[in-house]
């Protein structure tokens, strides 16, 4: 009575029982879900959508915007061409369309306020007395070379401003040890440009000979200077020279009528401009506007006409 064999028959029976009372035939009905009990019809699982994971900003790659050279710009490009000063503003706009001036490192800014330094004049000034005498070979100076000597202790050869600074002292342009000047042993390439730098560095570039002599009170007759004193001897020949180029003259374009030079007072970019954009002594020279409109003369298609070699260029600029 009590063997598996017999076990197993009467669960059997059991089952079979079971099945008969409820109507259904197969014991598939016996176990399937009941409609009528509550949770017996489970719905079919939705799976759940995928989310991709959100990429770290560290991850996230980043453009790389383009550098922005300080190479030279045309009026248009400086950010700020609306803070220049209204009386240098044709100036900078012409020596910018010849390509002499450059905005500040790293910026489309030109700064015209801001003191330009002795290495950014140095460039400037070789710069445009080469391309707005462009057409007149014996006018150029010739940039230093990497096989030179260099002139100033501070300025090596690997320096970016080496053949614009080297060159001024192989043409003997700024004071050096070429010019015999022993005491000038440092260039100072980052030291701002003062108003005596200025007038004693451009106006050989006006007179193309030697500068006379002058004395501090030929400079009070002159130009009126209650500082006279306070000019340097170096570049007081300078200073006196610029007197006799009348309405041409760098002090009377960058500064104005002033009765006080203040000769160590530091020279802003947009002075600095200004005192670049004519070459020339007593009505012998050349303004930026005039360079311009030989430029676009050579641009033009061989079926225009050029002007004449005689037409006088118009010079709307003083």
């Amino acid at each position: 009575m009590n063997s598996p064999h017999l076990i197993h028959r009467l669960l059997l029976i059991s089952l079979l029982g079971l099945s008969a009372c409820s109507g259904n035939g197969s014991l598939e009905g016996l176990f399937a879900p009941n409609p009528e009990l509550p949770g017996g019809n489970f719905p079919t699982p939705i799976p759940s959508p995928t989310i991709s994971p959100t990429p770290s900003p560290n991850n996230s790659p980043i453009p790389t915007p383009s550098p922005t050279s300080s190479l030279p710009l045309s009026p248009g490009q400086f950010s700020d061409i609306e803070e220049v000063p209204e009386p240098f503003r044709d100036y900078i706009q012409d020596l910018a369309e010849l390509e002499v001036l450059s905005a500040v490192e790293g910026g489309d800014r030109f700064d015209p306020n801001k003191p330009i330094t002795r290495r950014e004049y140095a460039r400037w000034l070789i710069t445009a007395n080469n391309t707005i005498n462009a057409s007149v070979s014996s006018k150029q100076i010739r940039p230093g070379s990497k096989t030179d000597q260099p002139a100033f202790q501070d300025v090596a050869v690997s320096d970016p401003d080496f053949g614009s600074i080297q060159g001024l002292a192989e043409a003997g342009l700024i004071p050096s040890k070429l010019s015999g000047d022993d005491t000038a042993i440092k260039f100072r390439p980052d030291a701002p440009l003062t108003r005596e730098d200025l007038v004693h560095w451009k106006v050989p570039l006006d007179n193309r000979k030697a500068l006379p002599t002058a004395t501090i009170d030929q400079v009070k007759e002159t130009w009126g200077f209650q500082d006279a004193t306070k000019i340097s001897p170096e570049a007081l020949k300078a200073v006196y020279s610029d007197f006799q180029n009348g309405e041409k003259a760098n002090i009377r374009r960058v500064f104005g009528f002033t009765t006080l030079f203040q000769p160590k007072k530091a020279i802003t970019r947009a002075q600095a401009a200004a005192s670049l954009w004519y070459f020339g002594f007593q009505g012998e020279g050349i303004s930026a506007t005039e360079a311009l409109e030989i430029q676009s003369s050579e641009s033009l298609p061989t079926d225009q006409p050029s002007p004449s070699p005689n037409q006088t260029l118009s010079n709307p600029r003083t």
